[in-house]
């Protein structure tokens, strides 16, 4: 997925035909799929058995000298974890005995936030089932310009139907105030803020050495600017310092096509680099979908379906160009990105109900 070319998607976003990119990441995705759905056959973890143990949950026990099985184990270990996740902090429904267990492994259960690993097998099997309504006989990614409010509603809002709105950012002026310089200048002159998002937001340094939204701000001016021969860089975060929003939002608008009775995330997301490859094949596991708009550069998603709409759906991919919103439920699509030469791309996005 590293080497891949750039793709030929016209102006206007249209279905991108016969790319690598949209190949290599199907290749890479199912491959990778492949690979977990046999060591799940390989461990015990059968389908029937594991859309049993989710719709029981709450029932399981552990017995003190029961000779519990490797799939068993799996299978309460999750259960426990998402009782935890809900918030039920008394592990309701479930009890666990620990005479018989091993000292060393009930202290690790006891002192770990988590009781698995939150990796890409736990949260495969885990996954809600997607509604193949939302692909179901979608051979090209939907396009709209001017669209109406309930136009948007009825289409797209609440569907996890993708859509791309063409010139959906006019007089925004973040398109022409928001750059490298801007974000650098903003977040190291706002008191804290480099500190919060390191320890309150997200930080997604890619295929980049860079741990933290100071690294990259500290970079070489070469290297910022993509100086040939210096190394490429691509990252994203999450905003949740209140200071830096107040002055992020006066350079956008809320979407005009959103519901009018739907509330936004407080949280902005910033992308921000290129070219070459952005974001890998991935599920988001968030609450709600999402808008991103394409500041400058231009970005191609390739949007792969779940494994159980595969028969009746296919993939899509879209090229989003300057002034474009691409809005997205991705909970629901398997996506990746990928920064074509030029402009760098900036992108700026959040949630809706």
């Amino acid at each position: 997925m590293r080497n891949r070319k750039e793709n030929n998607g016209d102006s206007d976003g249209q279905k991108v035909n016969n790319n690598d990119t949209s190949n290599e990441c199907r290749e890479k995705f199912y491959s990778k799929l492949c690979e977990l759905r046999e060591r799940a056959r390989k461990t015990g973890l059968e389908k029937d058995f594991v859309a049993h143990v989710f719709r029981a949950r709450g029932n399981l026990k552990f017995q003190p000298q029961e000779q519990i099985s490797w799939p068993k184990t799996i299978a309460m270990a999750l259960t426990v974890s998402f009782l935890v996740m809900a918030g039920v902090a008394t592990f309701a429904g479930v009890i666990i005995k620990v005479t018989g267990w091993d000292e060393e492994i009930y202290a690790s259960f006891r002192e770990s936030h988590c009781l698995l690993d939150n990796g890409g097998f736990t949260i495969e099997i885990a996954r809600p089932l997607t509604n193949c309504d939302c692909c179901r006989n979608l051979k090209e990614f939907p396009i709209e310009r001017n669209i109406s409010a309930d136009d948007f509603v009825r289409k797209y809002a609440y569907t996890a139907v993708p859509v791309l709105i063409k010139d959906a950012t006019q007089n925004w002026t973040a398109m022409r105030n928001f750059s490298f310089d801007f974000f650098k200048n903003l977040y190291t002159t706002t008191k804290d803020a480099l500190t919060v998002i390191e320890e309150e937001c997200q930080f997604f340094p890619y295929k980049t050495e860079f741990e933290t939204l100071a690294d990259v701000f500290n970079m070489s001016t070469e290297r910022a600017n993509f100086t040939p021969g210096e190394k490429p860089w691509y990252v994203g975060w999450s905003n949740c310092h209140s200071d830096v929003a107040t002055v992020l939002r006066q350079h956008y608008n809320r979407p005009y096509f959103l519901p009018v009775d739907s509330e936004s995330s407080q949280v902005d997301w910033i992308f921000m680099g290129g070219p070459g490859l952005g974001a890998f094949v991935h599920l988001d596991y968030v609450q709600r979908p999402s808008w991103q708009a394409q500041i400058s550069g231009q970005k191609t998603w390739t949007l792969i379906p779940t494994p159980e709409c595969e028969h009746v759906c296919t993939a899509l991919n879209v090229t989003v160009s300057k002034g474009d919103i691409i809005v997205l439920d991705t909970n629901q699509w398997y996506h990746a990105t990928y920064i074509h030469p030029g402009e760098i791309s900036i992108t700026i996005g959040s949630e809706y109900d």
